[in-house]
């Protein structure tokens, strides 16, 4: 895929237990486009966040080759790679990890303003963010005030506070209920769907996967399409 967002090849990560090297990816290839949404699946254990760490630039590689935005991250220092997740990833966990102490308004701008923006235009873009999640009422309420479903949402917005061209969530409803987990997912369908973003998601959810453009598996150290 020559315009792919991201593009990976023969990604290999293997780690050391007890004098036993565990081979967790055996040569992952995958592409994915402006606007995509992809469903990361496999069972517990197959190595998805260890792919979801190395496609976010937490964690290399052993060998291969992973490409964000066109720009070749393999061999990039970490200052180069502190940009590249800076400027072009957007992260959404099972766990919001927000800030107590600060506003939703406050969490939202907080990666803007670390990547240099004005304080003013960095909180005019997390209330512009939080209305496109359906947050607008809730600015000023922190995260204990929020509902778990909101808790989530304010991720999604942080997430996509510095434009990234990729999203990537780990389970980003799985610590939800059902029905709540459901709306959250259509909001983050609805914005990545609405601001042509590529997401990866990974999630044990089959009926979510199956809202998305593609699914792909992680199956036995290698990627798959179903």
């Amino acid at each position: 895929m020559s315009d792919a967002v991201l593009d990976l090849s023969g990604v290999c990560r293997a780690f050391e237990d007890a004098g036993d090297r565990l081979e967790v990816l055996r040569g992952c290839d995958l592409a994915i486009g402006a606007g995509e949404m992809v469903a990361l699946v496999g069972p517990s254990g197959s190595g998805k966040s260890t792919l979801l760490h190395i496609i976010g630039l937490l964690e290399r590689a052993d060998s291969g080759r992973v490409r964000i935005g066109g720009t070749d991250a393999t061999e990039a220092g970490d200052a180069e790679r502190t940009r590249l997740r800076r400027e072009h990833l957007g992260f959404v966990y099972q766990f919001h990890h927000l800030l107590p102490e600060f506003t939703a308004e406050e969490n939202v701008a907080l990666p803007p303003m670390i990547a240099g923006r004005d304080r003013a235009e960095a909180r005019a873009r997390a209330r512009e963010l939080l209305a496109l999640v359906g947050l607008a009422a809730r600015a000023s309420h922190r995260p204990a005030q929020l509902s778990g479903g909101e808790q989530q949402r304010v991720a999604i917005a942080r997430a996509l506070a510095n434009q990234p061209l990729l999203l990537l969530a780990d389970e980003p409803t799985g610590n939800l209920d059902p029905a709540t987990a459901d709306h959250v997912f259509q909001v983050f369908l609805d914005v990545v769907q609405g601001t042509g973003r590529a997401a990866l998601i990974a999630t044990h959810n089959p009926a979510l996967a199956r809202r998305m453009d593609r699914v792909v598996t992680l199956e036995a150290g290698r990627i798959v399409p179903v």
